[in-house]
């Protein structure tokens, strides 16, 4: 098949999504309204609740909710076949993942940039905001501590990343006063500083750094020192200043990068060499229903309910753009992953050097990076599949391999990076709320909560005494994931119901996640109890019966919904405190 064909047919079938599909939810299902009140406005600080554009809130949305997960998420899962990674990436993005970040978003704005692990106690019952909310901070825990290990990975693999990577900081911090404090034009001042970046780019392909061990510590641990401290200064300071202009950055580097591997599958349009299906390769789980929890961001992943009512619905300043930044970041999103896909089943294709310097391409380029899925499913594994197979698709046009390295290195660093200090600021907002349903105040302040999100991080990541302690509970994530995307699905079901409108469009969602996620997670219960991992086993296990405790829950809940629909249909949700 060949790539650049099945690249438009994807391409094609987003934009008629966001102009069909995406249109009926925003005027039929949620009924958005330009003249509706928006947390960003009403309840502005200039902290957290800052007014932005809707491209401004775009790079924001898009780089925060993309991160590594809609890249490494399909270059493992490309193992079972690229059929069934591009249908699950696309109709999983189109009727699933955008449903969730759209309405999450909405759901979110209405209730006051209330998260939806908050204001769940209003829509089924104080109970279930406390259980709801301690899944989330599982969640934001693991996810701040290995995105740190993430980075720190890649800045180590990539040192030729490591100028461009910092120098953003302070072209994000002009890009902000210059916007913000002298009222500049965004859209030129973001193509300005895109273009400072990339000098930088330049710069570091040709001058790496590598970091040095110091104070005891390796490598590593230095550079994620180094991160959690700059995580809790980004999650502190005002929106505007830091994180939401360098998201915009970002944004730019997101579709230079899209558009780079676009032009590349044009002028290559290599065939796939990746097999068109592969149900059972050597030592894999099984493809169903693992390929729903492997590729999570490139199609739904609940860490995006957590973004879109998190911070993106603090900064939207009108409700109608929501479908622009909620439904439009995911299809986006999933075309990121169509694009990966290409370059690890297609571009990789292209010239794979192996030990001994020996080239190889076609089938026995993949054969040999896919030989099994142990090989297969490291970090380093699924990055050099995404970085090789995509340098090879902008060398067909005469970029240097070396520049076109540093340049996907670049783009992996600073999507993680996105991700964890927006994961960071989310933490203290669950934190902050977690603490006024407590009746906890001291834990409430900024400073305070963001401090508790960075050292409860930095404890699991050095427990282990070499910075890699999350990856003991890493197994959790992708079904712990998973399974709030179902139950962000859930409270998406319950809100459309007191709104007395369909259901459907969250319900089948819902109900399709939870099976294929519950199927997933008593899979890992068994396995963690077969090699033995008893910790596991009994985390697993609680999150399990946690899940079910809140459907059921939920389902009685619905009942008390339906009553005071007939008097009620329009909830009106209250502030926290």
């Amino acid at each position: 098949m060949n790539s650049l064909l099945m690249a438009i047919i994807c391409f094609v079938a987003y934009l008629v999504a966001y102009y069909t599909y995406g249109r009926y939810l925003g005027e039929k299902i949620f009924k958005l309204s330009p003249v509706a009140k928006c947390p960003s406005g009403e309840l502005r600080d200039d902290v957290d609740f800052v007014p932005a554009k809707k491209e401004v809130l775009f790079g924001h949305h898009f780089t925060s909710i993309a991160g590594l997960g809609p890249i490494l998420g399909p270059a493992i899962a490309i193992i079972w076949g690229w059929v069934p990674a591009l249908l699950w990436i696309v109709l999983g993005s189109i009727f699933m993942g955008a449903v969730h970040d759209f309405g999450s978003l909405v759901v979110s704005m209405r209730a006051k940039g209330r998260s939806l692990g908050d204001l769940v106690g209003d829509l089924i019952n104080p109970r279930v905001r406390q259980l709801f909310l301690w899944i989330i901070f599982f969640e934001l825990w693991l996810v701040i501590a290995i995105f740190a290990l993430l980075i720190a990975i890649l800045l180590a693999s990539y040192p030729q990343a490591v100028i461009p990577v910092w120098f953003e900081i302070p072209i994000a911090l002009w890009l902000g006063y210059m916007v913000y404090t002298k009222r500049k034009n965004p859209t030129l001042l973001g193509i300005v500083a895109v273009i400072i970046m990339y000098i930088t780019v330049i710069i570091g392909a040709y001058w790496p750094i590598k970091m040095p061990g110091m104070f005891g510590l390796n490598s590593l641990m230095v550079w994620m020192v180094i991160l959690f401290i700059y995580s809790f200064i980004a999650s502190t300071v005002p929106i505007q200043k830091l994180l939401q202009p360098r998201d915009y950055i970002n944004g730019h580097q997101l579709l230079i990068a899209l558009a780079l591997l676009f032009i590349g599958t044009l002028v290559a349009h290599p065939t796939f060499v990746a097999p068109a299906l592969n149900a059972s390769p050597k030592g894999a789980p099984l493809i169903i229903p693992m390929l729903f929890v492997v590729i999570a961001c490139g199609a739904i992943s609940g860490f995006h309910s957590l973004v879109s009512s998190g911070t993106s619905s603090k900064q939207c300043d009108l409700e109608t753009n929501a479908k622009f930044v909620g439904y439009g970041g995911m299809l986006m999103e999933g075309a990121l992953s169509v694009l990966v896909v290409i370059a690890c089943g297609a571009g990789l294709g292209l010239g794979l050097v192996v030990k001994g310097g020996e080239i190889l391409t076609g089938t026995a380029a993949f054969t040999q990076h896919y030989a099994t899925w142990a090989a297969a499913a490291g970090l380093k594994s699924k990055v050099d599949a995404v970085v090789i197979g995509s340098a090879n698709l902008m060398a067909s046009y005469g970029i240097p391999m070396k520049v076109a390295i540093t340049i996907m290195g670049v783009f992996l660093v600073s999507f993680a990076a996105t991700t964890l200090d927006t994961a960071t600021r989310i933490q203290r907002y669950v934190i902050s709320e977690l603490g006024a349903s407590l009746d906890m105040k001291p834990i409430t302040g900024r400073y305070v909560a963001t401090f508790i999100a960075v050292i409860t991080a930095m404890i699991l990541a050095f427990y282990s005494g070499d910075g890699k302690g999350a990856l003991t509970l890493w197994p959790l994530f992708g079904t712990v994931n998973q399974l709030l995307a179902g139950l962000a699905l859930l409270v998406l079901t319950i809100y459309l119901l007191r709104k007395q409108v369909s259901i459907k469009v969250a319900a089948i969602p819902f109900v399709f996640m939870v099976v294929m996620d519950g199927w997933a997670m008593l899979i890992n219960i068994r396995k963690f109890a077969a090699t033995g991992k008893l910790f596991l086993f009994v985390l697993a296990l609680i999150i399990f019966v946690l899940m079910i405790w809140m459907i059921v829950e939920a389902l009685i809940a619905t009942k008390i919904v339906e009553r005071r629909a007939e008097v009620e249909p329009f909830p009106t949700f209250s502030t926290p405190g």
